[in-house]
């Protein structure tokens, strides 16, 4: 953002469309997703067939932990890859998606609970462009990040998310991606092929989640702690849920939910999805 005319030209621009943009909860999984043409790869580029066409995408990543809450704001935002041990052709992958830093300034300006720092280093995690390039792969559609404070809970990032629903009036469509399941010390690597193979403590609570997200249940969802040992097993640590909770809060009345990628891998692993709107 170059001036106030300019912040105020942008705002202007960003009326309100006849709609609510849906919202999705993303499970990412494997880096690999972002190459392969798979069942998951395959149901996100479907998505984008479904939904209407975004003006702008805002991701929550699992993988942009921070202190505090950042939002990037270059003009064209790098591709991270932020990941080991996979093959030549993952780490030559760059999507080339611009940035918005007028809808940057527009996105801190919402939230209101902390003081939104505007991020020029950080750019496209794998949370983020694995999915985002099979959905839009022509890259024309601006990206952003917003990054996830791991000092805070659940609660508060619930709290926090409620102050973007209106950008979802606005044709951005946000995107937390992430992964309902996560608990990669007990992947069972020899069954990692295997379609839908997941522990019995990793299918119990996949179902819970869902049984859950479907009622409307999100207290329950965002006190996860509570909900026993197996809660505890699939998520050890919040980074990949977390932006199920971001998700959740964008939930308005009207909105219905439903659920895709609805897959187990390597026992441990859920690839659940969620579209609400």
């Amino acid at each position: 953002m170059n001036s106030l005319g300019a912040f105020n030209q942008y705002t202007d621009s960003l009326k309100q469309d006849g709609y609510l943009m849906p919202v999705l909860f993303i499970g990412h999984g494997s880096p690999m997703n972002g190459i392969e043409n798979n069942i998951y790869s395959q149901t996100w580029a479907a998505m984008a067939e479904k939904i209407p066409t975004p003006k702008s995408v805002l991701v929550i990543s699992a993988h942009w932990l921070s202190k505090g809450t950042q939002v990037t704001a270059m003009d064209f935002p790098k591709t991270i890859h932020d990941f080991g041990g996979f093959p030549k052709a993952l780490y030559e992958v760059q999507y080339p998606a611009p940035g918005n830093p007028n809808l940057a300034a527009e996105t801190a300006k919402l939230i209101k609970s902390t003081d939104v720092v505007l991020d020029h280093d950080w750019g496209l995690d794998h949370g983020a462009w694995t999915v985002i390039r099979h959905m839009y792969p022509d890259a024309s559609i601006p990206v952003l990040q917003l990054s996830i404070d791991y000092s805070k809970d659940a609660r508060y990032h619930y709290e926090l998310a409620k102050q973007l629903y209106e950008l979802r009036k606005k044709g951005v469509l946000i995107i937390g991606s992430g992964n309902m399941v996560h608990n990669l010390r007990m992947v069972s690597w020899q069954h990692i092929d295997e379609v839908n193979y997941g522990y019995d403590w990793a299918v119990q609570m996949n179902t819970i989640f869902k049984d859950l997200i479907a009622n409307g249940h999100h207290d329950n969802l965002i006190r996860y702690d509570r909900l026993g040992s197996e809660a505890l097993l699939a998520i050890p640590t919040p980074d990949h849920y977390f932006p199920l909770i971001y998700t959740l809060a964008l939930q308005g009345k009207k909105d219905d939910v439903q659920f895709f990628n609805d897959y187990a891998v390597g026992g441990s692993l859920t690839m659940t999805s969620v579209k609400i709107g």
